[in-house]
C-alpha cells in the first residue's frame, strides 16, 4: 500500500491563504479517463496529474482554498481494487481535520462501486466526498472535465443557508448534471456526458445556472465522530440468472473456494428458478455458511420476495431480499459487513439494514 504522507499541492486561487473562512477543499486524483493521456499507440493512457492548474485556469477564480493530491501511479478505473478503496479512506481520514470538503477525480467504469464502498467504509461522515470525472480528458476539445470538477468543487463547499452547516455529508457521484448518492449510482452510458443514473432514489441536487439541492434527500450530520473501516471481505461473487443457466454454472460460482457471499441478480421481485437442482445449490451454498443477497436485474422496481411462487422459497433457504439496493451497492455492502467478522444474527441484522442509504426501508 502507498504512503499515506503523500504531498499536497497548493492550487493557485483568488483567495488570500489567511482567510480561515474560505472553503478549504482537498482534490484527490485517482486515475480515470480525466486526467488520460494519448500514447505511442493513439491509446488512452492515465497521466501524472500535478498541474492541474495549467490545465483549468478557471479554478484560480473560484473563492476556496485549493490542494491537490494525486496518487503516486495514477489508475485506471478498471484496474481498481477493494485495497484501493480503503486506501483512498484512510486518505481522507489522514486529512479529515484539515479540510472541509473532498473531490474524488476517478474513472468512470468502477466509479459506482468506488462510491458505494466508501459510503459503507466512511462511517460517521460529516463532510462531502465527491466523485466526479469525465468521458473526455480535461484539455481536449469539448471535454466535460471542466463543468464537472467546478460543480463538484462548489458541492464540496456548499453549506447551507438556514443552518449554516455542511450542505451534503456523505460519500456522492457528480456527473454531467446530477449529484447521486454515492449507494445509489449507476453507469449506464459510455458515449453520452450524462453517464450516471440515481436508482431508486432521487438525486440529491441538480446543477442549472445554480445548484438545487434537495435537501429533504439528503442524509443529515451524524452524531458521531468519523470511523475510518480498515478491511472489506473479497471473497464474493455474483451471480446473473439467464434463460437456460445450467447447474455447472451455477455450481461453479457458488463452489468457489473460500466464498463469502455471492450476490443474485434475479428476475423482477426477486424471481428465480424453482428447478430442485437450483434450490438444492443454493441450499448447498447456504450450509456452508455463504451469504447470498437477493438483487432485482431491473433498473427500477424492488425485490419482494414471495410475491410469487418462484421466490417463496428463498426466505426459508436464508436468502436476504435486496429490497431497491443496486448490484454495486449490494456487492460493496456484503464486502463491509462480511469484513466486520460478526456473528451470524448480527451479520444478518446489517445486511437487512439500511446502512448509507442503499435501500428505501
Amino acid at each position: 500500500m502507498p504512503d499515506l504522507e503523500l504531498p499536497l499541492l497548493p492550487l493557485p486561487t483568488r483567495v488570500d491563504p489567511a482567510n480561515t473562512a474560505a472553503p478549504r477543499l482537498l482534490i484527490i486524483y485517482t486515475g480515470g479517463t480525466v486526467g488520460m493521456a494519448v500514447n505511442r499507440k493513439g491509446e488512452l493512457v492515465p497521466m501524472q496529474f500535478r498541474r492541474l492548474d495549467r490545465k483549468m485556469p478557471e479554478l484560480a477564480r473560484l473563492p476556496f482554498q485549493l490542494s491537490l493530491l494525486s496518487l503516486p501511479e495514477p489508475i485506471d478505473s478498471s484496474n481498481v481494487t477493494p485495497a484501493d478503496w480503503l486506501f483512498l479512506a484512510q486518505l481522507i481520514g489522514r486529512h479529515y481535520a484539515d479540510f472541509d470538503g473532498f473531490v474524488v477525480l476517478h474513472g468512470t467504469d468502477t466509479m459506482a462501486y468506488s462510491a458505494a464502498a466508501l459510503s459503507y467504509v466512511l462511517e460517521h461522515l460529516g463532510k462531502p466526498v465527491v466523485f466526479t470525472g469525465a468521458q473526455v480528458p480535461v484539455g481536449a476539445n469539448r471535454s466535460d472535465a471542466q463543468r464537472n470538477i467546478i460543480t463538484a468543487l462548489e458541492i464540496a463547499a456548499a453549506r447551507h443557508p438556514r443552518a449554516h452547516t455542511v450542505r451534503v455529508p456523505e460519500v456522492s457521484v457528480f456527473f454531467n448534471d446530477i449529484l447521486i448518492r454515492g449507494t445509489r449510482a449507476k453507469k449506464v452510458e459510455s458515449q453520452q456526458f450524462a453517464a450516471f443514473r440515481s436508482e431508486n432514489y432521487p438525486p440529491l441536487a441538480r446543477a442549472g445556472i445554480g445548484l438545487d439541492f434537495d435537501d429533504k434527500s439528503i442524509r443529515l450530520l451524524p452524531g458521531a465522530r468519523l470511523q475510518v473501516h480498515t478491511n472489506l471481505e473479497t471473497g464474493v461473487a455474483v451471480l446473473r440468472l439467464f434463460p437456460g443457466i445450467t447447474e455447472a454454472v451455477v455450481s461453479a460460482i457458488l463452489g468457489v473456494a473460500g466464498l463469502r457471499g455471492c450476490v443474485l441478480e434475479t428476475y423482477g421481485s426477486g424471481n428465480a428458478p424453482t428447478a430442485p437442482w437450483f434450490l438444492q445449490c443454493l441450499a448447498a451454498a447456504r450450509a456452508r455458511g455463504v451469504w447470498l443477497l437477493n438483487v432485482s436485474q431491473c433498473e427500477e422496481g424492488r425485490v419482494v420476495q414471495g410475491k410469487y411462487e418462484t421466490s417463496a422459497h428463498f426466505a426459508d433457504l436464508g436468502i436476504i431480499g435486496g429490497d431497491d439496493i443496486t448490484t454495486e451497492a449490494a456487492v460493496t455492502k456484503l464486502m463491509f459487513v462480511l469484513g466486520l467478522g460478526l456473528g451470524e444474527e448480527r451479520t444478518r441484522q446489517l445486511l437487512t439494514q439500511d446502512l448509507r442509504g442503499e435501500i428505501t426501508l
